[in-house]
Formats: structure tokens, sequence, C-alpha cells
């Protein structure tokens, strides 16, 4: 099918954009302090012996736990030392004889197993030797790399919450309307989709459409690091925020994409301030919010990119006949994609009850297909 709209963004490129344009905290190179683990270590709860008594019975010389310093402990022929997983072998002993592989027998206990050396028992150095390239530079974190930072005594990166603005844009927003306005439900649902993400969120006043007010919204965000808006930014004569952010010198990473709902998208960075400027229908904001604000507050972050689609059947034909791809509301019904009767992107009821949006290409796709789809969180 030809696209009739040749200068939209594809999704994923509009993604990359934004991910390369955001710096991100990575990991430092990381070299092992000393050799891990750092002395033979019991893998298992049992006793620690002498692998060549076989069989015999063992008389027990006391308890090591993790932790414990095993010098109190000498291991020798008829004896061994009661062990915890984790607890450093003492001197002499050779090998683990797991809880589950003992008899007593009057104040000693007794292998049901012949031990083999090395048995239950992890190595000095198994994993690593002191001086070794555990990690390169520049990766992203994640809480095993965070744990491998504080195992080799590395300073941890800060764990501050990324602190999100929301503010939605539109003369027509008022608190008490007349059938000519509307309440505010875009704020409060961008609201609770970046704290569902684990932003820190500031909820602010709606915006008038006036250049004037959005520019010095803009020149005084606060200590915000996003900005997240809704409305003002598709073509009509009060979307100002394209323009507005131009005048102020910011730089627009892409504005307008290939998706259906959500078009009008925009982001743009002013200065170190992210501004991601969602279309006013709800149910365009929702999801452009969904796909982007995810992506930034990994970024920013210094985690992986994330991946949020998931996959499934669709229970009943979905016809399309744009040539963007559209994201179709739908219920989640044992494990299959039930499409809803949406009616357009301004459909805030349908939003409301809908798990999942299926990603559909023109024409459509029939009952049975595996499509992608994101879901409502």
């Amino acid at each position: 099918m030809t696209c009739d709209h040749p200068d939209l963004l594809p999704l994923e490129e509009a993604l990359q954009r934004l991910w390369r344009a955001l710096p991100a905290p990575s990991m430092p190179e990381l070299r092992a302090e000393r050799d891990d683990p750092a002395t033979d270590r019991a893998s298992m709860d049992g006793i620690a012996l002498m692998a060549s008594e076989g069989c015999a019975p063992r008389h027990i010389l006391g308890t090591l736990f993790a932790g414990s310093n095993p010098v109190a402990f000498t291991v020798t022929p008829g004896t061994a030392v009661r062990i915890m997983t984790g607890a450093a072998l003492p001197r002499g002993a050779d090998a683990i004889v797991p809880v589950e592989q003992l008899e007593p027998a009057g104040e000693c206990l007794v292998p049901t197993i012949t031990p083999e050396p090395g048995d239950h028992v992890r190595r000095q150095g198994d994993q690593a030797r002191a001086g070794d390239l555990l990690l390169p530079a520049g990766g992203p974190f994640n809480a095993a790399r965070i744990a491998l930072l504080a195992q080799e005594g590395q300073a941890l990166p800060p764990r501050s919450r990324i602190r999100v603005g929301v503010a939605s844009t539109g003369d027509e927003l008022v608190p008490k309307p007349a059938p000519h306005q509307i309440r505010d439900s875009n704020g409060p649902m961008l609201a609770a989709l970046a704290h569902a993400m684990g932003a820190e969120v500031d909820l602010r006043p709606a915006l008038p459409d006036q250049p004037t007010a959005l520019a010095a919204a803009l020149r005084q965000p606060g200590d915000i690091r996003i900005l997240l808006t809704s409305g003002g930014v598709s073509m009509g004569e009060h979307d100002h925020l394209p323009a507005v952010l131009r005048d102020l010198g910011a730089t627009i990473l892409f504005h307008r994409i290939r998706l259906k709902p959500g078009k009008p998208m925009l982001a743009a960075l002013l200065g170190d301030l992210l501004v991601l400027g969602l279309p006013g229908n709800p149910v365009s904001a929702y999801l452009n919010g969904l796909l982007f604000l995810g992506a930034a507050l990994a970024r920013l972050e210094g985690r992986g990119a994330p991946d949020p689609w998931r996959r499934a059947r669709l229970s009943a034909p979905v016809r399309h006949k744009g040539d963007r791809p559209l994201l179709h509301p739908c219920r989640l019904l044992e494990g299959c994609l039930e499409p809803l009767p949406g009616k357009g992107s301004a459909d805030l009821v349908t939003l409301a009850r809908a798990d999942a949006f299926a990603w559909i290409e023109a024409p459509g796709e029939e009952a049975g297909t595996k499509v992608r789809y994101l879901m409502v969180v």
C-alpha cells in the first residue's frame, strides 16, 4: 500500500532517536578485587570432611556458619565439622557430605555415600581471579550488575527516581465544564502512568493555549527532568507548542509519527529538559506516553531499552483501512486478544475498559492471527 504520509517517522525510528539523544549513566569497567570465591566454600549444608576416609564415622568438632572464621578447626582422620552453605572450609577438609546423606551413629555421623574430593565445594577462584575483567565499561545498569559492583566494593550509582512534570494544555479545560468545555482527564491519567512507571510525578495545572504562557512554563520548568504535555502539537491554530519550543532554541527530535492513534507526537530537548508533547486525545496521549516515557525513563536511569511488546492471537478479525499501523483496543481473555469496538482516539471509555492494544497493519488481521500488543498499565 502506498503511504499517504511519507514524511511521518516510523515508531521504531522515533524511539531510536529519543534513545540516542538522551544521556545515560553506564557501568564503569569492573575487575575482580579478589578471587571469587576468596576461599573454598561449602555449597550445601552438611559436614566438611576428608574424602579419603570414605564412609567411616566422623566425630563432629563443631559448626561453621557463613562468615565464621574457619581457623578454629582442623579436620583430621575420623573427624568432621558441621558446615552451612557459604561457610569457608576448615583446614584438612576437601569435600562436603550434605545433611540428607548422613546418618547418626552414637555421637558420630556416618556418610551414606562415598565422598569424592571437591564434592559440594565452591573452589577458590572458580568464578573469577583477582584482576579478571568482569564487565567492560559502557553497559547499562541492572540489578545483577549493581550487586556485582557492591560485591567488588565499588561505588554504587545513585538510584533516585526521575522527576516528571505533567501539564495538559487547552483553553477548553475547566473544573466545571459547560457543554462546550471539558475537565482535564489527561493530566491525572498521565500522572498515574508516570507513577506506575516508577517516576516521581509533579501534576501541574493545565496550561492555556497561549504562546506566552507556554514559553514561561518551559523557561522555568522547576526541578523536573521530563515534561509531559498533552495537546497543542497538531495542526490547529491553537497548537503552539512546536513553534514555542523552536523559538526557545529547543532541539526537535521528531514531530509526527506513523502511528494511529498518536500521529502528532513531538519530542524535544530544551537544555537538559526533555519535552514529550503528546496529542490531546486521551487514547493517543496514553499510548504515546506508554511508549515514549517508558523509553526515556529507562535511558536516563541507565537501564537497557525496554521491550513492552507481547504476542497473542486475535479472537476476532480487525479491519483497518488506513495506511498507518493501528493500535486497536482489546480485552485479554484466556490468553487471546478480544477486539473492542473502539470509537477513535477520544474514546476514554473504551481505553478504560481495555486490557491491551493490538498492533494492526492495513488492511487488517484475521481471527487467529498472532499479533504483538501493549498491555494497559
